[in-house]
């Protein structure tokens, strides 16, 4: 049903402000009360982080940074929801503006420079749903102003492990001044080696994940996957927002904002990244495939370049939760026509999505 109102809803969202429409967005999905998913085709299923998975279609995060409507979000259909980001202390993140609608290229800027209400009220919310249904993981990230940032972290992990399935450790947002900076080796040795250990303390069934920029050299590459792997992180997610700005962009003015940009002139760039992190980790560190997705092609291609699981975002700007079903669907019918299943296709084409050969 929700699906179905989208396109009386778009015109009137999108002449809104973006962050008053998104505000809007959770409020409506919070008067809703929550309900099962329609099954998922039992092909969908993915076996991944000792966990079970619907189907491979995750909500990347971002969307429900305060942690407020995650059942509603599950009842459209997503396989996982991951929420947040959430930091120790409340802070208001950056000045608004702070999110642009590039409508013509299916983008979107933002720099909410995570914003959160703090780690006190995040922690009841996802203690009040603890044993519902549904994969449900976190974002965590350091307050801005912070002079311990690693502690920042490893608090987060010690108040929230148990209460999700997966935490994120957020090193690659470009909108909190430094943050990027943690993706160094040395800084990312140490902040993975406590993050584990603070885990282990609260609950070693809690995945850790860590996410990564798209914007990085495949030296670096090479040295975040190889602490990963060292220190026992249990996954990548490839990749974050971009602060790159391709020439191919149409809205030219709005381009020129600062922040990170998602959407699908992020697709090429983030799959390529995922395709050369799969050919460095193979099946040793599942890899979850954000950036893009906006249809089951762009689903299935992440898929081949070696992504277990898949998240979008932006996409839902501009083609509404009816998205999430489509693709699904979609899946389906491209494992019909290829006579082969997810598992089967997982990184099968990645040598050549890494050379920009889709």
């Amino acid at each position: 049903m929700i699906a179905s109102l989208f396109p009386f809803a778009k015109p009137v969202l999108h002449a809104l402000d973006a962050e008053t429409a998104h505000h809007l967005t959770i409020r409506s999905l919070s008067l809703l009360p929550p309900r099962s998913p329609a099954p998922d085709d039992p092909r969908l299923a993915v076996e991944v982080f000792g966990r079970r998975f619907p189907n491979p279609v995750g909500l990347a995060a971002g969307f429900d940074k305060q942690c407020e409507v995650a059942d509603q979000l599950l009842s459209l259909g997503f396989g996982f929801v991951e929420l947040g980001a959430v930091v120790p202390k409340p802070q208001e993140g950056n000045p608004r503006p702070r999110v642009f609608r590039l409508a013509r290229d299916e983008a979107v800027i933002n720099r909410f420079g995570m914003n959160s209400e703090g780690l006190d009220v995040i922690r009841r919310r996802l203690a009040a749903r603890r044993g519902r249904p549904g994969i449900v993981g976190i974002n965590i990230g350091a307050n801005k102003e912070s002079t311990d940032r690693i502690a920042d972290y490893a608090q987060c992990v010690r108040a929230l492990a148990g209460l999700v399935d997966f935490l994120t450790i957020n090193v690659s947002s470009p909108n909190t001044p430094g943050l990027r900076d943690l993706q160094g080796e040395a800084f990312l040795d140490d902040l993975l080696a406590r993050c584990v250990a603070a885990r282990d303390e609260v609950d070693r069934k809690t995945t850790v994940l860590l996410k990564i920029a798209p914007d990085i050299s495949l030296e670096t590459l090479d040295a975040i996957v190889a602490t990963a792997l060292r220190r026992g992180v249990d996954g990548l997610i490839v990749s974050n927002t971009t602060v790159a700005r391709p020439e191919s962009l149409q809205e030219k003015t709005l381009a020129r904002e600062t922040g990170g940009l998602s959407g699908k002139p992020l697709f090429a760039p983030s799959t390529i990244l995922l395709a050369q992190t799969y050919l460095r980790v193979g099946r040793k560190l599942p890899l979850v495939g954000v950036g893009g997705v906006d249809s089951p092609e762009a689903a299935w291609a992440k898929i081949r370049a070696g992504a277990s699981l898949v998240q979008l975002y932006s996409a839902l700007v501009y083609k509404g939760p009816g998205l999430v079903a489509e693709i699904k669907r979609g899946l389906a019918r491209i494992l019909d026509r290829e006579n082969t299943s997810l598992d089967a296709a997982l990184g099968r084409d990645a040598a050549l999505i890494a050379e920009g050969r889709f």
